[in-house]
């Protein structure tokens, strides 16, 4: 099995060239941005990507944005999955990542939703991975594993830090048994979070060493339950982003890091770890 790291276009605000000169020079293998809404929009995207033979992960959040339409149905966030995933087919994604669902919702109405979630996906001929997020139906890893039960065939990208901060722990009790979700994870986003927030300051911070252990001790964990199924590659977006989960100083608003810093350690990082883990696999 081999790694394919993919940079992440969140807070990126340059052209999508100089994203890609950026992201070979630092050793990444593709893009995960979300999908283009207007149809001119994707178009260009389409071209570009065809143009430079570029990997690409397709975000797609149901019912609006990353916090979805609080109003919004089921019915409502599955009619416009329909129409997004029929969008993100014209630019060929390796697969799509969805954001779906609300928090809100009563176990009987999430099984439902993603049931009938999974037909879409079958419908347009797409992969569909399902994100671990804050706000969203996967909110929490105790509903998420209910849904497993009832739903088996669910296929999950796992952004743990959502949950650490959602339990407000490392999730690393022996009660907290997350084998059931690990067996069914796509696709991982490297973000390191703590009790109280969803990233840390620098995951290279020695204060943080305990929370960059349990993050790695999990994405091993599904490299190795990816390799047992089969997996010739697995996929890593290195997830470190703006909006609230930069750390900035009081008073000037002067950021503690620099974004992209964050993100190319984090790819080399892991990229070093998951050669660590192939070699003790091998021997």
């Amino acid at each position: 099995m081999k790694l394919e790291i993919f940079r992440t276009l969140w807070g990126y605000s340059a052209s999508k060239a100089q994203a890609l000169d950026e992201l070979l020079e630092a050793g990444f293998d593709g893009m995960e941005a979300r999908l283009p809404l207007e149809a001119s929009e994707r178009a260009e995207f389409s071209a570009f990507l065809k143009a430079n033979g570029v990997g690409y992960i397709s975000t797609v959040f149901t019912a609006y944005d990353v916090l979805p339409e609080q109003s919004a149905s089921p019915t409502e966030h599955l009619l416009d999955l329909d129409k997004k995933l029929a969008w993100a087919a014209e630019l060929n994604p390796r697969f799509v990542n969805v954001l779906a669902g609300n928090d809100r919702w009563p176990l009987a109405q999430q099984v439902e939703f993603f049931g009938q979630a999974m037909t879409l996906a079958r419908k347009h001929g797409q992969v569909c991975s399902f994100e671990t997020h804050r706000s969203r139906s996967l909110f929490n890893p105790w509903l998420t594993l209910e849904l497993i039960r009832q739903l088996p065939d669910l296929r999950f990208t796992s952004d743990i830090s959502h949950w650490v901060v959602t339990c407000e722990r490392l999730l690393n009790d022996p009660a907290d048994d997350l084998s059931a979700f690990v067996e069914r994870v796509h696709h991982i986003q490297a973000r390191v979070g703590y009790d109280q927030g969803p990233q840390v300051p620098h995951p290279a911070a020695p204060e943080y060493a305990r929370e960059l252990a349990f993050h790695q001790q999990h994405w091993e964990a599904i490299w190795r339950s990816q390799q047992a199924r089969g997996y010739q590659v697995s996929t890593l977006t290195p997830e470190f982003g703006a909006d609230g989960y930069l750390h900035h100083l009081p008073f000037t608003n002067v950021p503690v890091a620099d974004l992209w810093s964050l993100n190319v350690w984090m790819a080399r990082t892991e990229r070093e770890h998951f050669d660590r883990f192939n070699h003790s696999v091998l021997q």
